[in-house]
């Protein structure tokens, strides 16, 4: 047996040009482009190369692109200020504060600090309790990119048993509740659970999202599940290479001759977390400017 491969980065193509479409009708009907908002802090190389990323498409879909780049010893007095700003900016229908902050920042007191209404990661305290309660709210990228690629491959949800292995806030527990939503039976595994392998082995369905570099074997996995990794580890280079392979936290050459289907790290959902990022600012640009967006169009 061979599993299918899920193309990540095609489907978030398709995704992009649907949220092109639609912000171009936005345009038209509030007078404006719907605007994105992303503040970086520090220099971290990664987190450069990814705002500019998000910047990039953000333009590319017709939405605008405000970047506010502050240096690493910024105060937190300041990056509140900066929130603040952005929260009263009718230009601006989301914000993003790239995470991780320098040391000195409370992360939480600045994410509890962006208007829910313009929450685009799903992360403050209203847009959490509102997934929990079932309620339309932002929801947080990967776990919602990572649901998209799932019905896009087995349709309806109803019924199968998922394991979801890790419990962030980011990810894991997101993740759980959508796929409650969508009537599945869920569990939330992780690290420490006892027998793992067993558990997972009944799942139709497996998230990982754990952060252990091909920890999910392919004896684990029920044959034909379904496997969707979220993982993103760098391994160390080999001899005489600069930088190591990237892998998932499923051993993906194993769960190719037992899964029905499996995403490939890279190439999988890490396409999708910017392309429902733009889906979210589009989605909370109708909502600011009371334009109306039918369910599910996006």
């Amino acid at each position: 047996m061979s599993a299918a491969v899920i193309d990540g980065k095609a489907f978030a193509e398709t995704l992009r040009a649907r949220i092109a479409e639609f912000a171009a009708t936005f345009e038209q009907s509030a007078g404006r482009k719907a605007g994105l908002a992303v503040v970086l802090v520090g220099e971290d190389p990664a987190s450069q190369v990814y705002v500019a990323s998000k910047a990039k498409q953000t333009v590319a879909c017709g939405m605008t692109s405000f970047e506010f780049k502050l240096p690493a010893d910024t105060t937190q007095a300041d990056l509140i200020a900066v929130v603040d700003r952005l929260n009263a900016d009718p230009a601006v229908d989301g914000i993003l504060v790239q995470l991780p902050l320098p040391g000195q920042l409370d992360e939480q007191a600045v994410v509890e600090r962006i208007d829910p209404a313009k929450d685009v990661d799903g992360l403050t305290p209203i847009s959490t309790g509102r997934l929990a309660l079932g309620l339309p709210g932002l929801v947080p990228c990967t776990p919602l990119g990572s649901l998209m690629l799932l019905k896009d491959r087995l349709g309806s949800l109803s019924g199968l048993d998922a394991v979801v292995i890790g419990r962030s806030i980011l990810v894991g527990k997101p993740m759980a509740q959508l796929l409650l939503a969508e009537s599945c039976t869920v569990t939330i595994a992780h690290s420490r659970t006892k027998d793992l392998p067993d558990v997972v082995r009944r799942a139709d369905i497996v998230v990982a999202a754990v952060g252990r570099p091909e920890m999910v074997k392919g004896s684990w996995i029920k044959p034909g599940a379904t496997v969707i990794d979220v993982g993103i580890n760098r391994l160390p280079p080999a001899e005489g290479a600069a930088k190591g392979k990237l892998v998932g936290d499923v051993a993906f050459a194993e769960a190719l001759e037992v899964a029905g289907a499996v995403t490939p790290v890279p190439g999988g959902v890490g396409p999708m977390t910017i392309a429902v990022l733009l889906r979210n600012a589009l989605v909370a640009a109708h909502r600011n400017a009371g334009v109306a967006l039918a369910d599910g169009a996006l």
